[in-house]
């Protein structure tokens, strides 16, 4: 365990390969259930440059017309989400220090040209709750900052197996992906990175 900044601590080597392919196997057969699609911006419509999906009883999806929200059901099939797995579970309860279970898990699917700009984790309102982040597959180089959008930024090599926890002080530090390291993991076949990252989004009762 590594606390990289206030609230912001990182787990290295939390999953082995062993979970980490099973995990990879969970995740597909949830994918077949919920297919990956592209989300849009908010207004100009533009299309992000990752793919995605979610598991747990709601969803982060984005369009043009609706933007940024969750939803209980997949924006193209209106079917309900699959469950969370237990072994992707596993880092929400040890490394969070949160007692409420996360209601969503986004997956990311990062190709190697793929990028996420700097962006705060605001949609939810158990903004008390922690972000937990789980990598997998080829590495990224991840960036966080502060609450400031212009605010200064550190970057770290985020690998596959990782996991990142978000919270307190850093739960609305600006972050993001700033780069894909192509052929760093074997974990899948034919390259790319996904990332799961774990959000209560209601507060408790």
């Amino acid at each position: 365990m590594i606390e990289l900044a206030p609230g912001l601590v990182y787990f290295p080597d939390f999953y082995a390969r062993a979970e980490q392919e099973e995990m990879l196997a969970l995740l597909r057969a949830g994918v077949k259930a919920a297919p990956l699609f592209t989300p849009r911006m908010p207004r100009t419509g533009k299309a992000f440059s990752v793919r995605m999906t979610n598991f747990g009883s709601l969803g982060w999806v984005s369009d043009r017309e609706r933007g940024y929200r969750y939803d209980s059901v997949h924006p193209e099939t209106s079917a309900a989400w699959p469950a969370i797995p237990e072994l992707v579970l596993k880092a929400w309860r040890e490394a969070s220090d949160y007692a409420h279970s996360p209601e969503a898990c986004l997956l990311n699917f990062y190709d190697a040209d793929a990028r996420m700009g700097l962006h705060q984790d605001r949609d939810e309102a158990a903004l008390e709750a922690p972000v937990v982040s789980i990598s997998l597959g080829d590495s990224c180089l991840f960036r966080a900052g502060s609450e400031s959008r212009s605010g200064k930024t550190k970057s770290f090599r985020l690998n596959s197996g990782d996991v990142l926890v978000i919270g307190g002080a850093s739960r609305l530090c600006f972050h993001g992906v700033d780069k894909i390291y192509p052929r760093t993991s074997t974990l899948l076949p034919d390259g790319g990175r996904i990332n799961l990252t774990m959000r209560r989004v209601t507060r408790p009762a």
